[in-house]
């Protein structure tokens, strides 16, 4: 009875939360089909990625009983292989959809995104009409990884619940809860950017709101990563659950910064000015940035050493 009760509770709240994604994704389908694009004016920036999200979590999380009858101890990796290939499959279908402002101004849908990523909503459309842009495939680097932790994640977070359910075994209550933690906070952030861009204007030089929220969402994103390792190497050796999760947090930073370096041409955001902003020479990051890397990891660690099982502290004393 409480597996069926986590179940439905976690099948609602994907449904709940993706209504809106979903009706919208319904309504661009329908403009295409009448029209063969969908006007700027009634393009709502969370269709690329939330809808394809939403569509990867709806058909996994129904599936979650049939997965976890079927394919045993293998049913985390097939849902989150099965719920990338949907995400993926889904947005590249609705990347083709056009996105106009008048018969002489057109782009398709990543392309906007494109754009999405370097200024905010209100800049990038007061300067539609003068827009000249060349598209560059290479912002999908973060763009595709910041989507698939979302789907990898919340997977992770509802496949775990289920499973503590269903063997009445609570063990990992505590990192599946900072787990959800971090991606509700992750999550959050990402609906932020989709509507701000972290206020961005289209200039290199960031003001200090701007290089705050996306050093905030560089460790977010890092964190989410770490904890979601961490969740399954839990109860494990130190080296196995404390730092390989920090070094994975680091790394998936590391990845964020490295799509934002192809996506601008070899080069990153300014967040500031000074000696800790500075590029190290022939390194494209600064101090700042390498502090923002670690960091992740650190704060990764010190999460999961908090929630780490006491029996297990005593006995590598």
């Amino acid at each position: 009875m409480i597996t069926k009760n986590v179940y439905l509770l976690s099948l609602s709240a994907v449904l709940l939360a993706s209504v809106y994604p979903i009706y919208m994704g319904a309504v661009m389908l329908r403009a295409y089909l009448q029209d063969g694009g969908i006007d700027v004016a009634d393009y709502p920036s969370y269709i690329i990625p939330y809808t394809p999200i939403c569509i990867a979590l709806i058909v996994c999380t129904a599936l979650l009983p049939l997965a976890f009858r079927l394919c045993k101890k293998f049913t985390l990796p097939t849902l989150s292989a099965l719920g990338v290939a949907l995400f993926l499959g889904a947005e590249i279908a609705f990347e083709q959809i056009a996105v106009f402002a008048s018969h002489s101004s057109r782009m398709n849908i990543e392309t906007w995104q494109m754009l999405s990523c370097f200024m905010t909503p209100l800049v990038r459309e007061s300067i539609w009409d003068s827009l000249n842009i060349r598209y560059n495939a290479s912002f999908k680097i973060h763009f595709y990884a910041i989507a698939i932790l979302i789907v990898i994640a919340v997977i992770g977070v509802i496949y775990g619940f289920y499973k503590m359910a269903h063997t009445q075994n609570y063990s990992r209550k505590k990192p599946l809860f900072a787990q959800l933690i971090s991606v509700i906070i992750f999550i959050g952030l990402c609906i932020l950017a989709c509507f701000t861009a972290f206020y961005r204007t289209g200039s290199i030089n960031l003001s200090p709101l701007s290089a705050v929220l996306m050093t905030l969402f560089f460790l977010i994103f890092g964190i989410t990563a770490g904890v979601y390792t961490g969740t399954w190497l839990y109860e494990k050796q130190k080296t196995l659950s404390l730092i390989i999760p920090s070094v994975a947090a680091a790394l998936t930073t590391i990845v964020m910064y490295v799509g934002e370096m192809v996506m601008m041409n070899g080069r990153l955001f300014l967040r500031g000015s000074g000696f800790l902003f500075e590029e190290l020479g022939t390194l494209p990051f600064s101090i700042m940035d390498i502090m923002t890397i670690l960091l992740s990891g650190v704060i990764t660690y010190a999460v999961l050493a908090a929630i780490r099982p006491k029996t297990e502290k005593r006995s590598d004393l």
